[in-house]
């Protein structure tokens, strides 16, 4: 039974020994909470193309905050944005960090935690993260000045995107387990409301076992995905990302 099969290959991907070579690594390098939440989000954020990329992009981001993310972010000045100017992912262009940096500033030196910026947003009755995700990206672009251009790279199921990183990121934060992966730090937000993140991979493989039978992938194909995964398991639908995933990805080393 395909139940089985994704039981499995859930277990075997899901190991801490697969961390060294995934983008989740670099969170991994911290104890504080706010400094797993500001790498776990933003190299989340810049997880499409190959990992190796992605992961240098990281380690970088991570030397120009001086390896201690939430206090560079809390208590640096204007001057000190100067040296990200230098720093781009693919399309992920200086102007767009410096407007990560301006909207993590405003809001660490207001809030404790990232998750808030999500939970605010829903409620123990929605049956997924959907408003969390639409209210995370309001939020996020609330600033005065907010680039038009830096909006491509904070999804939103407004525009009917898969908003695959996000739902990874939050993966990374909300799901709890034993394995070591996944930092399951968030309880505001819970397993069974968290989507698949639907990278080129998963939407492939997906496709393979008959998990999606829509056409495009989009937001729908997120949420067909995650509920016919739930029928495997109700409580934590997304746990099954580790064996998409993980069988897609042995094909080909790329975040989609």
């Amino acid at each position: 039974m395909l139940k089985e099969l994704l039981d499995e290959k859930a277990a075997l991907f899901n190991q801490a020994e697969f961390i060294e070579q995934d983008p989740i690594s670099l969170p991994h390098q911290f104890s504080q909470l706010q400094d797993i939440e500001i790498i776990g989000f933003w190299v989340a954020m810049l997880s499409w193309g190959r990992r190796t990329m992605i992961i240098n992009s990281g380690k970088k981001l991570i030397e120009l905050m001086d390896g201690a993310p939430h206090d560079f972010i809390v208590n640096h000045e204007e001057k000190d944005r100067e040296k990200f100017l230098s720093f781009k992912h693919r399309t992920f262009q200086p102007l767009d960090t410096l407007y990560f940096l301006e909207f993590l500033q405003q809001y660490y030196k207001k809030n404790t935690s990232l998750e808030t910026a999500f939970s605010q947003h829903i409620s123990k009755e929605d049956t997924t993260i959907e408003n969390a995700l639409i209210g995370f990206h309001d939020l996020f672009f609330s600033l005065p000045d907010a680039p038009q251009r830096t909006k491509k790279h904070i999804a939103t199921p407004k525009r009917k995107s898969t908003c695959k990183r996000l739902c990874m990121f939050l993966r990374w934060m909300v799901r709890q387990d034993d394995k070591g992966v996944d930092f399951g730090l968030w309880n505001q937000l819970s397993p069974s409301q968290l989507l698949m993140p639907l990278d080129v991979h998963v939407d492939r493989i997906g496709r393979r076992y008959n998990l999606i039978q829509r056409k495009q992938t989009d937001w729908k194909t997120t949420l067909e995905l995650t509920e016919n995964l739930r029928s495997f398991d109700a409580n934590d639908p997304v746990k099954y990302d580790f064996a998409l995933f993980g069988i897609g990805v042995l094909e080909k080393d790329t975040f989609g």
